[in-house]
């Protein structure tokens, strides 16, 4: 099947707070973001900075991609934070407030080979810019966009309640943008903690407009992604059938066919191996 990275939930933590981090090593989070930029405050920068670098050289987060949020280039620490953080290789660093393509160039220059790069989409220049950034992301091996709908809101000076109404065009054209240069995508985080049915509407609102996770700001959202990322047994059972009809010697060459009383395109065929790729890809996580 098609081989598929788990995302459905993305954990930031403050990467000066060494406690937080030792727990994330046990949290069944699929990705782990240490976060130098808006969870550290100025004073504390090159205190994070180190506790990410020790964090990463230090592994035991099992399965859980590893990911370093750096400060922006734009900013005193972000060159720094490039240099420390890219020579202790984790498994992608994030880079903020992207919003042309020569930014991603900027910050691949100070990287070693090898270390993926991701990309906050959270301006809105960069939302206007989104088939160009997508182009440009293939070519500089950016691996992952992330919504910043904080920041994003507060650029637009609009309301962020659970619908997102405001900003649904931003997010669709984003999704669509990712999708059509091959770049996975993550929602932006939902930020009333205590609002656990508000959480569970934004993550089926992400996952419905074809979001491959979301990003997180405490522990206790990441069981509520996860639920809401992860493939319906039934609609998983039903794309084994699917493969398994397209696969038969007398579907060869045929563009449809007739399943369980039911017309499907090859399209579906392909749509139903990559569902059971992320499905078997969530199952191998969760046993790692």
């Amino acid at each position: 099947m098609i081989a598929a990275q788990p995302r459905r939930s993305a954990l930031y933590l403050p990467a000066s707070n060494a406690r937080a981090i030792e727990k994330a090593r046990t949290l069944p989070c699929d990705v782990v973001i240490l976060d130098l930029e808006d969870a550290v405050a100025p004073d504390a920068k090159a205190e994070a900075r180190a506790g990410a670098v020790a964090a990463v050289e230090a592994g035991g987060f099992g399965g859980r991609e590893l990911v370093v949020r750096v400060n922006g280039l734009d900013t005193p620490w972000g060159a720094d934070d490039l240099d420390a953080v890219g020579a202790a290789r984790p498994g992608a660093v994030l880079v903020p407030k992207v919003s042309a393509p020569a930014d991603f160039a900027a910050a691949r220059t100070r990287l070693p080979e090898g270390v993926a790069l991701w990309a906050m989409i959270e301006t809105c220049a960069a939302v206007f810019r989104l088939d160009a950034l997508g182009a440009e992301s293939v070519n500089e091996g950016v691996a992952a966009w992330v919504m910043g709908t904080n920041d994003l809101a507060k650029e637009m000076r609009c309301g962020l309640t659970v619908e997102r109404a405001p900003l649904m065009t931003a997010l669709t054209l984003s999704v669509m943008a990712a999708r059509a240069h091959g770049i996975a995508i993550l929602d932006g985080v939902f930020n009333e903690i205590a609002d656990t049915e508000g959480l569970a509407r934004q993550c089926a609102q992400a996952a419905e407009l074809g979001f491959d996770g979301k990003t997180l700001i405490h522990p206790s959202q990441v069981e509520a992604a996860n639920a809401a990322f992860s493939p319906d047994p039934a609609a998983v059972a039903w794309a084994r059938t699917v493969v398994a009809a397209f696969e038969a010697p007398e579907a060869a060459g045929k563009g449809v066919l007739k399943v369980d009383g039911r017309m499907v395109e090859r399209l579906h065929f392909d749509q139903a191996r990559r569902l059971i790729g992320v499905a078997e890809a969530i199952a191998a996580r969760e046993t790692a």
